[in-house]
């Protein structure tokens, strides 16, 4: 799973050893995180506890308090980073996501500025809706991900960068599909062809676009623009000539009574 992955990092981050506890509030929920002076050993070591101990929404509110009490100190710049990394954990998106780019904002130049940004982009990520459903966060997730990568093209995260691209690519092609069958089912033809369309201009790497040239020689048969549908068809014969989407857009063609070139 995408969170035993962040596992080690994050105990790279915060595996520096403090001293011991001393002086913790042992309430259960708000006793941990209402605002009572400490320490900033004793803070962040009782917020890196919580998050040993899976409770990782009480661990993200203990790292912003070192934050709000100790923002010049060195552990403040580690607290907003394991702030992110705990709100993810919790599934607290919205909140990661704010947290890591205040850490960008402040700390641009920082060496764990690519974690933090990678952090963005997989919190979007683990948001995605299906296909049938609106797909902002999916264009928010694809947007992070080339960011990660154009800008920190050699970072350890990259490379599982451009893989979630190529699956948000995918996911975002499938959504045109959807659109386009839908326009399909009601005789729009016109509007399926510009969604179809649309997958082998954007997506022609996708799993998607075989289906697509299929669907366009269907949408362009029904328009009566055989010219198109040829050529759609032979493109998908070209690219995909074993498949079964170039086996049936070939028998329309046979039906229609027209001959690829």
């Amino acid at each position: 799973m995408l969170r035993k992955a962040f596992r080690p990092i994050a105990l790279l981050i915060a595996a520096a050893t403090l001293v011991p506890l001393a002086g913790c509030a042992t309430g259960k929920n708000k006793g941990d995180t209402k605002y009572v002076a400490r320490d900033v050993d004793t803070l962040y070591n009782a917020a890196k506890e919580r998050l040993d101990r899976h409770q990782y929404k009480l661990a993200a509110a203990l790292f912003d308090e070192v934050e709000r009490q100790h923002p010049y100190s060195v552990w403040a710049r580690r607290a907003q980073l394991m702030s992110a990394f705990s709100y993810y954990l919790a599934r607290q998106y919205t909140e990661s996501i704010s947290s890591a780019q205040r850490f960008i904002s402040i700390h641009p130049g920082n060496r764990d500025a690519p974690y933090a940004l990678y952090l963005i982009a997989v919190s979007y990520y683990e948001q995605i809706q299906d296909v049938t459903r609106d797909q902002k966060l999916t264009q928010q997730s694809l947007d992070a991900l080339n960011e990660l990568i154009r800008r920190y093209p050699d970072s350890r995260y990259a490379a599982d960068a451009r893989v979630k691209v190529d699956l948000v690519n995918d996911h975002l092609a499938g959504k045109e599909m959807e659109i386009g069958r839908f326009y399909q089912r009601r005789g729009d033809w016109l509007a399926s062809v510009v969604r179809f369309r649309t997958v082998i201009d954007k997506y022609d790497t996708t799993s998607h676009a075989p289906e697509a040239l299929m669907r366009l020689t269907e949408s362009y048969l029904e328009l009566g623009i055989p010219v198109e549908a040829e050529r759609a068809t032979a493109v998908l014969g070209h690219n995909y000539p074993g498949s079964k989407w170039y086996e049936h857009a070939y028998g329309l063609l046979q039906k229609k009574g027209v001959k690829e070139s």
